[in-house]
């Protein structure tokens, strides 16, 4: 969702040497899991975004990332963010793609916060952003877009941790057109586990029940989004938890709410009484639900640098990074959520 206004590593030396020049993979693909595949309660995560949203005609790149930097540079600042993700109890993140990042010369460093991520433990969800000069909920360019998930999926299709969500928001379309669109993104990919796929819900990704319906989607996870600001004169929780309901339906087994959020920077008390506050009760709702429901969560954002929404701050320079948090009382809510 866009939102102009919200939306240390130890042993460094050991670790660049063991990366190529080229950019290698520090961990090789893991092949597919025989196990059975995790519920969605089991994803509990943060997305790592661009600083100027990850809408981008160009590369987008998570904070604390740059273009300029290559693959063993990449790898050690991602293993830093990550390892602070993982302390706030995280075991997923969401990191954005667009053709720029993957079919241009920054995928080969970029590979390096997706294998800094899995070699955590972490599970990674790849979702496409359209591009900052278009912004109408479709695909920018067919054949450029093709490209992408092609290179991506032969890279990672053989990686258990890694998960691939076909656009974000997709509200350009009609329901019917865009669960033609993602009925063919997954015929094209069979060879990608279905239960490794999420596929986002009607519209900007707030309703899941067209998408839950398609027997042709059977198999898939898919990608909830819902924020306070969508009705700031909310302030119950109760009417919050009914808004959620009515967007999950009977589907809260395969949903993911991978895009939920609210302001962590200026002091508001999540723990606390409402106080006519929407966001209080948003969140509390939100995180009552993910936890009654056992929804899988990836909150909006772990990090993005100018975000008041971001749950933390990025610190430190070059590769030697580490995270404060914003708000605890917001990080409660999410063990709450979590079950932590």
């Amino acid at each position: 969702m866009s939102r102009n206004t919200h939306r240390g590593t130890a042993g460094l030396g050991a670790l660049l040497a063991c990366v190529t020049a080229f950019g290698g993979a520090l961990a090789s693909p893991a092949a597919a899991s025989p196990t059975a595949p995790p519920p969605v309660s089991d994803f509990k995560g943060v997305n790592w975004a661009d600083p100027r949203d990850n809408y981008a005609d160009d590369a987008v790149v998570p904070s604390g990332l740059s273009t300029s930097d290559g693959y063993a540079t990449t790898y050690a600042k991602s293993r830093a963010i990550i390892g602070g993700f993982s302390e706030l109890g995280a075991n997923t993140v969401r990191l954005p793609v667009n053709p720029t990042s993957v079919n241009g010369p920054f995928w080969k460093s970029y590979r390096g916060a997706i294998d800094a991520a899995t070699a955590k433990g972490f599970k990674v969800i790849l979702g496409y952003w359209e591009a900052d000069n278009a912004k109408d909920g479709k695909i920018d360019n067919q054949a450029s877009w093709d490209q992408m998930w092609a290179r991506i999926t032969s890279a990672y299709a053989r990686n258990s941790k890694v998960y691939f969500e076909p656009m974000n928001e997709p509200f350009g379309y009609t329901a019917q057109e865009w669960t033609d669109i993602a009925a063919k993104w997954v015929t094209t990919h069979r060879n990608v586990p279905r239960d490794r796929m999420l596929i986002g819900g009607y519209k900007y990704s707030e309703d899941v029940k067209p998408v839950c319906a398609d027997p042709r989607l059977k198999g898939t996870r898919i990608a909830l989004h819902n924020y306070g600001f969508w009705h700031t004169d909310w302030t119950s929780v109760d009417q919050w938890k009914a808004d959620f309901k009515q967007r999950i339906g009977a589907c809260a087994s395969r949903t993911i709410l991978d895009e939920f959020g609210a302001s962590m920077t200026t002091g508001l008390d999540y723990n606390g009484p409402v106080n006519g506050s929407n966001e209080v009760a948003y969140i509390q709702a939100a995180t009552d639900i993910i936890r009654d429901l056992g929804l899988g969560s990836v909150y909006w954002p772990g990090l993005r640098n100018g975000d008041t929404y971001s749950l933390t701050t990025l610190q430190g320079t070059g590769t030697d990074l580490s995270l404060t948090v914003n708000n605890q009382s917001g990080l409660d809510r999410l063990h709450w959520a979590w079950k932590r």
